[in-house]
C-alpha cells in the first residue's frame, strides 16, 4: 500500500497569548508518514503548538500549510484528517466504554475496517465494555483515549504525553500499538523529555530554541 503524500510545513510560525510569545519563528515541515516529537519541559508551550497543527488554536504569526498528494488542505477542515490524545481532552463521562468506542467511529473511520469489539480488545478492556467511562481509573482512561487517535484511519496522529497515567504494562502495551498501527501515519508526539513516548520518532523539535 502506498504512502498517502500528506504535509504540513510551519513558516516562521508564532503563537503569543497577550503580550508573551509561546513560541515564534519556528519553521519546520513533515513530511508522509514521518515520526516528530515535541520535547518542552511544563509550561514550554509544545500543548499549544499541538492546538496549533491540530487547526484547534490560529498562530499570531507566520503561516501554516496543509495538503495531501499537493492538493492543500484548509484549516477548517484538517479535523478530517487527524486523530489526537491529550489529558486535557475529556470524552462523554455518562457513556459506556462501548458506546464511546461506537460513537467515535461514526466521526472517524477505524483502521482495516476493525470492529467496536476488537477496539476493545485491543485496549485490553473486553470486561469493561458496558462500564461507565466515569467509573473508570485514570490509566483507563488513557487507554482509550489513546486506542481511539491511534486506531483512527487518519493521515496525522496528535499524541500529548501518551504515557500520562499508564503503569509500565500501560507503556509496553502503548509501544505495541504503535508499532502495529502508526507506521503508515505521520505523528507528533508531546514530551517532556520522557524518550519512551517518542523513541519511534526520527527526529525532535524542542519548544524552548523558539521562544
Amino acid at each position: 500500500m502506498s504512502t498517502p503524500a500528506f504535509n504540513i510545513e510551519l513558516i516562521t510560525a508564532g503563537k503569543k497569548f497577550f503580550r508573551n510569545w509561546i513560541f515564534k519563528n519556528l519553521s519546520f515541515k513533515l513530511g508522509p508518514a514521518e515520526k516528530v516529537s515535541i520535547i518542552g519541559h511544563n509550561g514550554s508551550g509544545k500543548s499549544t503548538l499541538l492546538q496549533v497543527l491540530s487547526g484547534y488554536e490560529s498562530l499570531s504569526a507566520g503561516t501554516i500549510r496543509y495538503s495531501k498528494n499537493e492538493v492543500e488542505i484548509s484549516r477548517e477542515n484538517i479535523f478530517n484528517h487527524l486523530s489526537i490524545a491529550a489529558p486535557y481532552l475529556e470524552l462523554i463521562e455518562e457513556f459506556t466504554l462501548e458506546e464511546i468506542v461506537r460513537f467515535h467511529y461514526q466521526l472517524k473511520k477505524p483502521v482495516q475496517d476493525i470492529t467496536p469489539n476488537e477496539i476493545i480488545g485491543l485496549m485490553q478492556l473486553d470486561g469493561s465494555k458496558n462500564k461507565v467511562f466515569k467509573y473508570f481509573s485514570s490509566g483507563m482512561k488513557q487507554r482509550t483515549k489513546l486506542a481511539l487517535a491511534i486506531l483512527s484511519d487518519v493521515d496525522l496522529v496528535l499524541l500529548d504525553e501518551p504515557l500520562s497515567n499508564l503503569d509500565k504494562q500501560g507503556e509496553l502495551w502503548y509501544r505495541d500499538l504503535a508499532n502495529n498501527y502508526l507506521k503508515e501515519k505521520s505523528v507528533i508526539v508531546c514530551s517532556n523529555q520522557n524518550e519512551a513516548e517518542y523513541s519511534f520518532c526520527s527526529r525532535s523539535i524542542f519548544v524552548a530554541e523558539y521562544q
